[in-house]
């Protein structure tokens, strides 16, 4: 809503750093309606115990509401990177959209106990055949938070090395399809930017990869750092 002055209700104007933050709301009943071969989905009845303020009255505070979603364990995703700047595409089918998409390697978060940084290594030697030594965190995304729980870490790896021919993992399904590019940054950027891709962990990637390129990477996390977001680590 606009105010007479032409500001937003509701602006921040406190100058504090723009973040996402833990909101617990009051649970009034969970149920589980669906329990799939990944993932399941959940009914949550919940409180808005905060509400929002409209034209100066409080709206739904105190009203239950119903929500379902599908809950997941959370993947990682790899924005690789080679000595001359060039990122690695892989292209694999996705069933659900129909289509054949250009992507970074990724995968679940499906090993109990597993370290994310393990998971990310480990996805990128089984479709790449790749290993490296420089790891750094690009980003931390929900992948579709309106509807899920998936909680995505984004690496940059670099410092690239073909895992040995007799270590390779044998790719079954449709990651029996995959076919690689090595890609300049800038023609990515333009992909992402035209359309022309639409995986959200590449299209996050490749243009965070382009905002942190700027400082030499200085500037991004290390790879073990906290990652309070994903919903199994708040406890």
């Amino acid at each position: 809503m606009v105010s007479p002055d032409g500001a937003l209700a509701g602006t921040r104007d406190n100058g504090e750093k723009i973040a996402d933050l833990p909101s617990p709301r009051s649970l009034v009943s969970s149920e589980t309606v669906y329990r799939g071969r990944i993932w399941d989905v959940v009914s949550d009845t919940f409180i808005l115990t905060d509400g929002a303020v409209v034209d100066g009255a409080e709206s739904d505070v105190g009203k239950p509401l119903t929500r379902d979603y599908i809950t997941h364990p959370g993947a990682v995703a790899v924005l690789v990177m080679n000595d001359a700047g060039q990122v690695l595409m892989i292209s694999q089918y996705r069933h659900p959209v129909g289509m054949t998409l250009w992507e970074i390697p990724a995968g679940l978060l499906d090993v109990d106990g597993e370290d994310p940084v393990a998971t990310a290594a480990r996805e990128l030697a089984e479709e790449a055949d790749l290993m490296a030594s420089q790891w750094l965190v690009l980003a931390d995304v929900f992948n579709s938070p309106g509807s899920s729980s998936e909680a995505i870490r984004i690496y940059l790896a670099r410092g690239l090395s073909e895992v040995p021919t007799d270590q390779r993992h044998t790719r079954t399904e449709e990651e029996a399809e995959i076919a690689f590019a090595w890609v300049e940054l800038e023609e990515a950027v333009a992909a992402v930017l035209d359309g022309s891709l639409h995986n959200p962990s590449a299209v996050v990637g490749i243009l965070a990869a382009a905002a942190a390129r700027a400082d030499g990477f200085a500037s991004l996390r290390p790879a073990d750092a906290p990652w309070p977001a994903h919903p199994g680590q708040r406890g």
